[in-house]
C-alpha cells in the first residue's frame, strides 16, 4: 500500500448552458431516431458556447475552494489535469489562473496530462507532494472542451462526448482524520496508441501541414471495439491486483466512481468487476464523457447526492488513451 494522509477538501463543478439532445445529434448525424441513445446510453450532454475551457475551470475551481471554505490566497499550487489544451503554449493552467483573476498571484500552475486518467494521475502525484509538506492546499482543475474536435464522420465516437469542468482541492489530513489515499495503480499498454488519437497538430504533423485533404488527422479518432476488446482482457487482472495490493475487496466500497466512458464501457465494468449497481455511479446519461472531468465531476456528484459519507472508502477506476487503466482507492 501507498498510504498518504491526503484529505479532499472540497469539490466543484461547471457546465456549459447548451444541452445538446441524442434527437439532436440523430439529426445532425443522419442517423435514425433511437440510434444515439442506443449507441452512447447519453440522452443529453453540453457543450460550449463562446467560452473557452480556461474561463470553465475557473468557475469550477471557485465553486471547489467555496466547498472548501479557501480562498485562492489559501492554494499553494494549481495545476490543470485536462486532456485537451486550449492552445499548445502555454499551459492551460496558466489560463486557468488568469481567469480567476489571479495572474499576479504567483501561485505555481501547470498541466499534467495523461488524457482521461489526467485527473487521477495529478491526484496521485501531487498527494505525495502534500504529504512531504512541499504543498499545502493544491487545486486540481480538469476542464474539456471536446466538441469543437469530433470528427462526424466518426458517429458513434462524435456521439459520445460533452463539454464540462471539475475541480478538487486537496490538502493534508489532520492526526485524528480517517482521509487518506490508500493505494493507486496505473498501468499503459502502449500497443493500443492508435486505438485512442488525435494525430495533427503536434510536431510530428504540424499545423502548417495541415489541409482539407488530411482534415481528419487533425480530429479526434477513437477505434471503440478496439479499446473494448483490450481493456475487456486488462481489466479483471489489473482490478484483482489492485485489490491485491490494497489489502481491499469490492464489497468494502461503498461507491465505486469510473470513468464515464460509453454504455459499452460503463456494462464492461461493472460485468467484468462484479460492481453491485448500488455501488456504481453513473452520470453518463447527463453529462456523456467529459474526458479527464468525468471522474472529478463523478466524485462531485457522489459527495453532493450523499452517496458518500466522510469516512467512505470509494474506488476511482478507469481507462484513457494510450491505452492506460487506473485505479485509486480512497477513504473519503
Amino acid at each position: 500500500m501507498q498510504l498518504r494522509k491526503v484529505k479532499i477538501l472540497g469539490t466543484g463543478k461547471y457546465l456549459p448552458d447548451r444541452l445538446v439532445t441524442d434527437e439532436e445529434l440523430d439529426e445532425r448525424l443522419g442517423v435514425p431516431a433511437g440510434w444515439v441513445n442506443k449507441a452512447t446510453g447519453v440522452g443529453v450532454r453540453h457543450y460550449a458556447e463562446g467560452e473557452t475551457s480556461s474561463q470553465m475551470g475557473a468557475r469550477a475551481a471557485e465553486r471547489a475552494l467555496a466547498d472548501a471554505g479557501l480562498s485562492f490566497s489559501d492554494v499553494d499550487c494549481l495545476v490543470c489535469t485536462s486532456g485537451t489544451k486550449e492552445q499548445p503554449l502555454p499551459s492551460t493552467a496558466v489560463f486557468i489562473q488568469q481567469a480567476m483573476g489571479q495572474g499576479e498571484s504567483g501561485v505555481p500552475a501547470f498541466d499534467m496530462d495523461a488524457t482521461c486518467l489526467s485527473f487521477m494521475v495529478g491526484l496521485d502525484v501531487m498527494s505525495y507532494m502534500v504529504e512531504a509538506g512541499r504543498y499545502r492546499n493544491v487545486l486540481l482543475v480538469a476542464t474539456e472542451i471536446a466538441s469543437v474536435g469530433l470528427n462526424w464522420q466518426e458517429k458513434e465516437s462524435a456521439a459520445l462526448f460533452g463539454d464540462g469542468a471539475a475541480a478538487v482541492v486537496i490538502g493534508p489530513s489532520g492526526a485524528q482524520d480517517s482521509a487518506r489515499i490508500i493505494h493507486t495503480s496505473l498501468k499503459t499498454y502502449s500497443k493500443g496508441a492508435s486505438y485512442s488519437e488525435i494525430a495533427g497538430g503536434g510536431s510530428k504533423l504540424t499545423a502548417q501541414k495541415y489541409s482539407k485533404h488530411n482534415e481528419s488527422s487533425y480530429l479526434f479518432h477513437m477505434d471503440g471495439k478496439g479499446i473494448f476488446r483490450m481493456a475487456s482482457k486488462l481489466l479483471p487482472d489489473f482490478i484483482q491486483e489492485l485489490l491485491k495490493q490494497s489489502g481491499t475487496q469490492m464489497d468494502d466500497f461503498r461507491l465505486v466512481i469510473p470513468h464515464q466512458g460509453s454504455a459499452m464501457a460503463m456494462r464492461l465494468l461493472q460485468k467484468k468487476l462484479g460492481i453491485a449497481e448500488s455501488q456504481f455511479l453513473n452520470i453518463t446519461p447527463n453529462h456523456g464523457n467529459t474526458i479527464a472531468a468525468s471522474i472529478p465531476m463523478g466524485l462531485h456528484e457522489a459527495i453532493h447526492q450523499g452517496r458518500i459519507q466522510r469516512g467512505d472508502r470509494i474506488l476511482l477506476i478507469g481507462t484513457a488513451a494510450g491505452l492506460s487503466l487506473g485505479g485509486m482507492v480512497i477513504d473519503y
